[in-house]
């Protein structure tokens, strides 16, 4: 294995490109290859075994083309089949989870609120990082039914996901809260229109930036750091419509190559 290698990513669409965005601008000098799932998303209304089976094939697809380390970035992904990723393959696979923690520990109306898909929030995974901060802090869980399809259509700015949103949103104003927390990859592209329908007072918060410091972290534990100082090359694949997720990374602006791809 060269230290050239890429680094891989897998998401069921195209929401993991916000969590592939932290870690390629933390890490700029590493080449990186990324799938996305479309076809097949969303994950988080699929039973866990298709869960599984969909993470197995990504996670093989991503092998096959030489990838060093994977991230799954992808929330339903990650808390329903992270660890039986890590007990069947060889490389290091970093997961990705609503970060319960830090919302929990600056709440100062002792009430916050996370945004999931059902995958994500009905997990064992999930159950045991809520209960773990869970203390003395309401939490308002809420289902995002829609949000993720809305964005594979390339709709998150449209009038039809600012309607959805304000519905959703209501029990956790009603709660008061002052941190909401983002359970989807999918979901950092709303945070224009959450800013609309929240009050300022409410912090939003997502887990991208914490991935890519455990992805460094983990690239310089395995002596896995990309040394050679070149231009990094940046393959984006999906099983869809690739206009779609060219827009949302601004391939052409970026000079990035996106791709349609069976897998």
């Amino acid at each position: 294995m060269s230290n050239s290698n890429p680094i891989g990513f897998f998401d069921s669409g195209v929401g993991g490109t916000s969590i592939w965005k932290e870690v390629i601008q933390l890490l700029p000098n590493e080449n990186s290859i990324y799938l996305s799932d479309s076809i097949n998303a969303p994950y988080g209304e699929k039973p866990i075994e298709e869960i599984i089976a969909l993470s197995k094939k990504n996670t093989e697809k991503l092998i096959s083309m030489g990838s060093k380390i994977i991230v799954v970035a992808c929330n339903t992904a990650t808390t329903n089949a992270i660890q039986i990723l890590r007990d069947t393959y060889p490389l290091p696979i970093i997961g990705i989870e609503p970060a319960i923690k830090p919302a929990a520990l600056g709440s100062q109306t002792k009430s916050i609120g996370i945004l999931a898909t059902k995958g994500t929030l009905s997990s064992k995974l999930f159950s045991k990082t809520s209960e773990l901060y869970s203390k003395n802090i309401t939490i308002i869980e809420v289902v995002g039914n829609g949000l993720v399809s809305l964005i594979e259509q390339g709709k998150q700015d449209s009038e039809e996901i600012k309607g959805l949103l304000s519905n959703l949103l209501k029990p956790m104003l009603a709660a008061k809260i002052d941190y909401l927390v983002l359970g989807c990859s999918h979901y950092p592209y709303l945070v224009p229109v959450l800013k609309e329908l929240l009050p300022n007072d409410v912090t939003i918060i997502d887990s991208g930036e914490a991935v890519a410091r455990q992805t460094k972290k983990l690239l310089l534990e395995n002596n896995l750091m990309n040394n050679i100082n070149i231009s990094p090359k940046h393959l984006l694949f999906t099983n869809a419509k690739p206009e779609i997720l060219a827009n949302l990374v601004h391939a052409k602006k970026n000079n990035l190559d996106v791709s349609y791809l069976n897998f």
